[in-house]
């Protein structure tokens, strides 16, 4: 499948820039609608995934990977099957970012909101190619690392598991921070019964107050 990016819904880039609503000034406008084609210029998405059956424990066949914590075991209840995916906009959008921090702050916070939306956009696109493709059976939401009581630790499992580095140009620093920035990785549940949807967003997480991804401006996947 192809990662594609579509659009960068205004709605969310301004939620990432802590917007509080009301009329937008117009060279605010601007501005938002120049960064965002500097983006859509640069971004060159790519995307991987991979499909496992899910054993008794929760372990993932054929690997040592078992995502931790209660959330993720609801989340997952009832699913003999579980995708990993993970997303990236590229590394032309992490030398953009780079390089307007380095010359007008301004515009780099826009860009850099800009990015976050983007990246949902090509994660959501994502989402649906694979529920098109495993008609008639079931998708869950996507649940990432770092949300809920799922461990940001096992971050470096699901990257190895996935050979992120190798296919889509994906590296995990010391710190556990993912290279390009602007990269999701997250868990999708495979039902042969429809799965209820669960409230998303920021404000739906248990983490909400502690949130690394949040305090950065960044999402784990899931906004």
């Amino acid at each position: 499948m192809e990662a594609r990016l579509t659009g960068i819904d205004r709605r969310e880039t301004l939620q990432f820039l802590s917007y509080k609503g009301g009329p937008i000034p117009e060279d605010i406008a601007d501005d938002l609608e120049r960064c965002e084609k500097m983006l859509a210029a640069v971004a060159r998405p790519r995307a991987v995934w991979r499909l496992f059956d899910r054993e008794s424990d929760g372990t993932l066949s054929g690997t040592d990977f078992r995502p931790e914590g209660e959330d993720i075991r609801r989340h997952l209840e009832g699913c003999g099957q579980v995708i990993l995916m993970a997303a990236t906009l590229g590394i032309e959008v992490e030398n953009l970012l780079r390089r307007t921090q380095a010359r007008n702050m301004a515009d780099a916070v826009i860009l850099d909101a800009s990015a976050s939306a983007a990246i949902e956009n090509v994660c959501d696109n994502l989402c649906a190619d694979l529920e098109a493709a495993f008609r008639p059976r079931y998708l869950t939401d996507r649940f990432s690392p770092g949300y809920g009581d799922l461990p940001l630790r096992q971050q470096a499992e699901f990257c190895q598991v996935l050979d992120v580095s190798r296919r889509i140009g994906v590296t995990l620093s010391e710190s556990g921070l993912m290279l390009p920035q602007k990269t999701v990785t997250a868990l999708i549940g495979v039902s042969d019964s429809p799965r209820e949807k669960r409230n998303r967003g920021c404000s739906a997480c248990n983490l909400y107050e502690t949130c690394a991804y949040r305090k950065d401006g960044r999402s784990c996947g899931q906004a």
